[in-house]
């Protein structure tokens, strides 16, 4: 796991730049009835009540390995996250981790950030916090109760649902690798057109793989189980932003600028979750390495089990030792080319705490400046997801017009871009009145994951 460095920093709060340009209200208040509200009082339970479950299933387990300790330690843990779920159930006061983490004293400046902010109000609670602080806060404390029990503090207890996932969404991987090997039969006779056409078909497959999130289902099946491909005309009007055109422009130029061979045209991939959204996101980082309008992909995931499907290096390394040994000859093909790519480190997996912080990305140069260095190498970063919007958007309750660039309150450490399915509600960069009208004709829209945008932002 990359440690870094810059961890041990003090955070201070947002930049005065933050307070006095971006002002929208942020969505720290729970309205009863809302989708943060829902969230709080009904899925994060449900999502404890399971993690909780399978700690007990495995109990067994730790006794086989660990013997009378594994067993206590198991209890133990229990004991924690049912005191966890007491707390969120009953709006009790957050409070300070325990753990020794690297990250445990940012988390604690960071409640301390909060409480300041809550002076006149009392001490920040589980029902009287930001959404996006509580939801990170209770992944982190489910984190911190196997952290403190060892031997098991290596467990991961979303393991299984991640797994489940991407085995009941197989014919759908088939599929995907079986049209990938297809595309790449020819690549290199593909004119500028047809090219154009294979990245905005491998586009919308990682965006619309983006609805397979078990932190929506609360832990349920929300596996891939059709075929995409044939679907993408479909779901094309339901893509609210539609900024393809622009990737293509970015990518096309450095492929045709690039002409010195030793020369990196970098690409970088935040990643969401695992399971078939993975595999569609490593299908284009592929496309872009074989089609050379990148040199070099940079991945990026968690550095620890993260609302419930996200991915991490474990995660990564499975699934293509999983595609490796798959009985399916494509299937098999992906993952032996996939692990030679990340052999000859034209891909290069990364995981930084920073990403399992709850601060906003336009914090990430004052929190993380390795991290925010690091992206700056990037010519093209994207991120993938609904949590990843929300961060870099800051979560707020932005005017629907307002542009995405002006969002990212000054987070710009390379051109970007957003695959998102709507799961929550903060969206900006629509035309005005579109969200009005999805909003008269569809209420859930902003919630439901039926609709997707792929936003771009150039401006550095």
């Amino acid at each position: 796991m990359a440690i870094p460095c810059s961890l041990s920093g003090k955070f201070e709060g947002h930049s005065s730049r933050a307070r006095q340009v971006y002002s929208p209200t942020q969505s720290n208040r729970f309205n009863v009835g809302s989708f943060a509200y829902v969230t709080i009082k009904d899925r994060l339970p449900q999502i404890l009540t399971k993690v909780i479950d399978t700690v007990h299933r495995h109990k067994n387990t730790f006794f086989e390995k660990y013997g009378e300790e594994g067993l206590a330690v198991g209890k133990k843990t229990i004991s924690f996250l049912s005191k966890l779920r007491n707390e969120l159930q009953t709006d009790k006061p957050i409070i300070a981790l325990t753990d020794t983490f690297p990250d445990c004293e940012l988390w604690n400046q960071y409640l301390e950030y909060q409480t300041s902010l809550m002076k006149e109000e009392g001490p920040p609670s589980w029902f009287k916090s930001p959404w996006l602080y509580v939801e990170c806060y209770m992944y982190r404390r489910i984190h911190e109760a196997i952290t403190l029990n060892p031997p098991i503090c290596d467990f991961d207890v979303f393991m299984e649902s991640k797994h489940q996932s991407f085995f009941e969404s197989q014919q759908a991987i088939i599929t995907l690798c079986t049209y990938f090997h297809e595309i790449l039969k020819s690549i290199g006779d593909l004119t500028d057109d047809q090219m154009s056409e294979e990245l905005f078909k491998l586009l919308q497959v990682s965006l619309w793989g983006n609805k397979c999130d078990l932190s929506i289902s609360a832990g349920q099946d929300n596996s891939q189980k059709s075929c995409l491909l044939n679907s993408l005309q479909d779901l094309k009007p339901l893509i609210l932003v539609n900024d393809m055109a622009n990737v293509w422009t970015l990518v096309s130029s450095f492929k045709k600028g690039n002409t010195n061979e030793s020369s990196s045209l970098r690409v970088d991939i935040v990643l969401d979750n695992a399971g078939f959204e993975l595999v569609t996101d490593l299908a284009l980082a592929d496309f872009l390495l074989s089609s050379k309008m990148a040199t070099q992909i940079h991945f990026h995931g968690k550095s620890m089990p993260w609302y419930v499907s996200d991915t991490t290096k474990q995660d990564f390394n499975w699934t293509i030792k999983q595609l490796q040994a798959a009985n399916h000859m494509w299937m098999s093909k992906c993952g032996i080319k996939w692990e030679g790519n990340l052999n000859n480190e034209s891909w290069v997996y990364h995981d930084h705490l920073f990403w399992s912080l709850p601060h906003e990305f336009c914090d990430m140069a004052q929190i993380s400046p390795d991290l925010y260095a690091e992206l700056q190498k990037s010519n093209l970063i994207i991120f993938k997801g609904d949590l990843n919007y929300r961060k870099l958007t800051g979560d707020r309750k932005w005017d629907f017009t307002v542009p995405f660039s002006q969002s990212l309150n000054g987070f710009q450490p390379a051109p970007l871009g957003s695959l998102r399915t709507l799961k929550s509600d903060v969206q900006v960069g629509l035309k005005t009145g579109q969200g009005e009208q999805l909003t008269f004709s569809d209420p859930d829209w902003l919630i439901s994951g039926k609709y997707g945008v792929i936003q771009f932002s150039t401006a550095v």
